[in-house]
């Protein structure tokens, strides 16, 4: 096979041979092929290996879609809505098996499915997650201004569920992520999110699969008879403690409520009304005492 050179122009050098090119033509081609054979001036060696370094992999964000099959894929891969997530878990199995799972992005690159985030000490965490949208739809747009536990949010079906689990399973192991790192977006974004919202069972993705945290409920039924404070302070100063980013104001402001709702949404989804009571403190607190020294 006769060789040909690959760029655009040494390909326009070598056509133009013969044709009354100048001499500088052939001397600067010359110089193109020359130059691209020879060494880097330099030598990588790898003998020694730092043992300063993770994972770029530390989180893991659940999210839902909030739309169908076919419109969260083209969601997800066209360039103009800048959103992306490394797997995709579609709602309807083609009915073969195993579940089909679309990986989206590579592990080793970044998605940009997480946006403005924060989990204890970081902030942004497209850059240290891997981003999991799961198919559906969201409780309906007309009851968009109810209180979250007033809305109505389908079910994730068996199905799906079990491809998701296993799926984090192997992600979990792959990449060493503890229990507190296994989040949904609401977690990371309070303000702003509340996928994968109410109906995700994280209890039965602990209880089953060992994946994500949850609190001892016999521990739980334990701390519940206890009091609880009413200031804000200690909740914030709890719940800060745990990895949400609340501000520490003292006062039950807005966004201090937004970061309770998205707790029990995730840790009590019974009753998410931002208020603070007896179950959610003995909840909040029975984590911090097997999770967090």
């Amino acid at each position: 096979m006769r060789w040909r050179p690959r760029s655009l122009l040494a390909r326009r050098l070598v056509a133009g041979r013969g044709r009354g090119w100048p001499e500088c033509g052939h001397a600067l081609l010359l110089t193109l092929l020359l130059g691209a054979c020879q060494p880097a001036p330099y030598r990588l060696d790898s003998r020694y290996s730092s043992a300063n370094q993770d994972e770029r992999i530390q989180f893991i964000i659940l999210h839902y879609t909030d739309e169908d099959d076919e419109r969260s894929l083209h969601l997800l891969t066209e360039p103009a809505y800048q959103v992306s997530a490394h797997y995709l878990v579609p709602a309807a199995a083609d009915g073969t098996s195993p579940y089909p799972i679309l990986q989206l992005v590579a592990d080793s690159q970044r998605a940009w499915h997480a946006g403005k985030s924060r989990w204890q000490s970081q902030a942004g965490l497209n850059a240290s997650s891997l981003g999991i949208e799961i198919v559906n739809l969201g409780y309906p747009p007309e009851e968009a201004e109810l209180p979250l536990d007033q809305r109505r949010w389908p079910p994730y079906p068996e199905a799906q569920f079990q491809a998701v689990a296993h799926l984090l399973q192997d992600k979990v192991a792959q990449y060493r992520i503890p229990p507190t790192r296994v989040l949904g977006h609401s977690d990371v974004a309070p303000d702003r999110k509340v996928d994968p919202g109410p109906r995700f069972p994280w209890q039965r993705l602990h209880a089953e699969f060992g994946v994500g945290a949850w609190p001892d409920e016999a521990r739980v039924a334990q701390r519940r008879q206890e009091p609880f404070p009413v200031d804000a302070l200690p909740w914030q100063q709890a719940l800060a403690r745990y990895g949400y980013g609340v501000p520490q104001s003292g006062e039950w402001d807005e966004p201090s409520r937004q970061v309770l709702r998205a707790f029990q949404l995730h840790f009590r989804p019974a009753r998410i009304d931002g208020e603070p009571d007896a179950d959610s403190w003995a909840r909040l607190n029975v984590l911090l005492e097997q999770y967090v020294p």
